[in-house]
Order: structure tokens, then sequence, then C-alpha cells
């Protein structure tokens, strides 16, 4: 695979990751790198690790995929730390207009993956709607508070991890849900060690496990898993409606406010609601706009 070009879909990866709400694993799914990806992660096992231990690096280099794997993480940090503070700053001053974009942009991911699901069936219709439904019962949920010591910090990396992996899918709104943003926001910024390392090894524990169910998923089950990943991004439209209506409330990492459970609702709605202006028109601008991209990348890269 060009490493370029997965360097490429690694920044677009960041540019998602940044937004919560908006995962990842979407954009590696329409640019055709999904299943690379999981294989790579699946292929961190026993094997690799003997290669490792008989210091035969370029044999595990190799048996992991390297190449692909640090043109890919290159690319996402290079989005995050480049883009990160120009995307909080829309998402803080013009929140409405840039859910609109990715909202476009994940409904043309949707169609574009419905389209890749074969020979429809009972089954394969149940799977998209188990998808979206699965999809909306975790964006519409209240969030939850969890007190269970270091044994929650571990099940609380594990999901969001497996989450992150999910297209359509936000590891961060996973921690909101679970009441665990603020609490590991604040480990990062205290440093906590003991905090953030069982977290890590939670998070490891789901990215090795759930990428080898997926992989396997997709493996002996292809058409049927995509159409449960499709109805996963169905569902997620509505974490990025434009107009929500805030019914909770969730601390940041500087003691401010964000939105924890959210509501869609029309424009008209939400000027009442919240006195501001539902501007539909650059709206639906953008939405075509985040429309059209995904098409031209699928174009672009989709069949690969």
């Amino acid at each position: 695979m060009n490493l370029p070009g997965v360097f490429l879909r690694g920044l677009l990866m960041g540019a998602a990751d940044i937004v919560p709400g908006v995962s990842g694993g979407t954009v590696a799914f329409i640019t055709g790198i999904y299943d690379t990806l999981l294989g790579s992660i699946r292929a961190v096992d026993l094997h690799f690790l003997g290669r490792l231990l008989k210091l035969d690096i370029r044999g595990a280099w190799e048996h992991v995929n390297g190449g692909f794997l640090l043109a890919l993480l290159l690319g996402i940090a290079t989005s995050i730390f480049s883009l990160a503070r120009l995307i909080s700053w829309i998402l803080h001053n013009h929140p409405v207009p840039l859910w609109a974009f990715f909202f476009g942009l994940i409904l043309a991911s949707a169609l574009v993956l419905l389209r890749q699901v074969d020979r429809w069936n009972p089954g394969r219709v149940l799977s998209l709607l188990v998808g979206t439904g699965v999809a909306l019962f975790i964006a519409l949920s209240p969030v939850v508070t969890l007190d269970g010591g270091l044994s929650v910090v571990f099940l609380s990396g594990f999901l969001a991890i497996c989450a992150m992996i999910l297209p359509g899918i936000s590891g961060s709104f996973i921690l909101v849900l679970l009441g665990m943003y603020g609490t590991v926001l604040a480990a990062v910024k205290s440093l906590d060690l003991l905090f953030l390392a069982v977290f890590a090894v939670g998070a490891g524990c789901g990215l090795l496990c759930f990428s080898r169910l997926l992989h396997w998923l997709l493996h002996h089950y292809h058409q049927g898993t995509m159409a449960l990943l499709t109805g996963f991004l169905f569902g997620s439209l509505a974490v990025v409606w434009p107009w929500k209506r805030v019914l909770d409330w969730v601390q940041g990492s500087h003691g401010q406010l964000k939105p924890a459970q959210q509501l869609p609702v029309s424009p008209a709605e939400y000027t009442v609601f919240t006195g501001q202006e539902s501007g539909v028109g650059l709206c639906l601008a953008l939405m075509a706009v985040g429309f059209l991209a995904v098409w031209l990348i699928n174009a672009r890269w989709g069949d690969r």
C-alpha cells in the first residue's frame, strides 16, 4: 500500500478523532484501510513477541506491517497536533456549521457502505437495524456514574478503545456516557500514573481482543458485518445532527462544562431553546460539502 496515501488517511482520521462524537474508524472504513488496520493490530501476538525477544526487529516489523502502522500513526499525530487548536476553536465558536459538515460526511459514508452489501436478506436487514438501534441507544443514553475503583478504570479503557475502532462511535463519547470523561482528563492533567497505567492496559486489552473479533467477523460473515457497521453509521447521525438541545453536562479538562446528553431537534426548536440563529442555509451547504468530500474520497480509494 502506498505509504504517502496511508499518511494522508491518517491525517483524515486524526481530524475526525479531534471532534467528540466522530470516530476515526469511520474514515478508515471509507478509505479502504479498515481491514488492513485490523489485521495489523491483530498481528501483535505471541509470534510477534517471540521475534522481539529474539531481537529479530525486522521480522517483528514485517509481521505487524510496521510501515503501514508508522505512516498511519504519523498522519494521525500530525493532524491532531496541527489541527486540534483550530478544530477546537471552531467547535467552541461555530459548533452548528461544523456538525453540519460532519453530518454530510457520515451520511455519505453510510450510503457508500450500504452499496457494498450484496444480496440483501432478512439476516442482513436485521444486522443493519441492530447496528442503527445500538448507535442510537448510545447517542441518546443518559450519563451514568460508575464507582468501582481501578476495575472501572480498566473497563472504561477497554470499552472506549473498542468504540474507537468501530465506525460511527466515538471513544471519548463512551467515556462521557460512563461518567469517566472528566475523571480521565483529570488523571492526565495530574499525571496520575497508576490510573493512566490501568486505563492503558484496559485499552490495550480491548484493542487486541476486539480487533481480532472484528477481523474474524469480516472474514467469516463479511456481508452481515458490513450491514451491522453501516447501521452504526446511520445511528451515529443522531450524534452529529447540527441542531441539538442539551439535557446534561459534563466537566471538561479546564473546569468548563461540555454537553454530555443531547437531543436532536428541528432548526426552529433550536432557535427557541438557545436564542441563536439556526443558520439553515450555511448548514445545508456544508452538509453538501461533506457529502461530496466522501464521494471524492471513495472514488479515489474506495475500491482499494
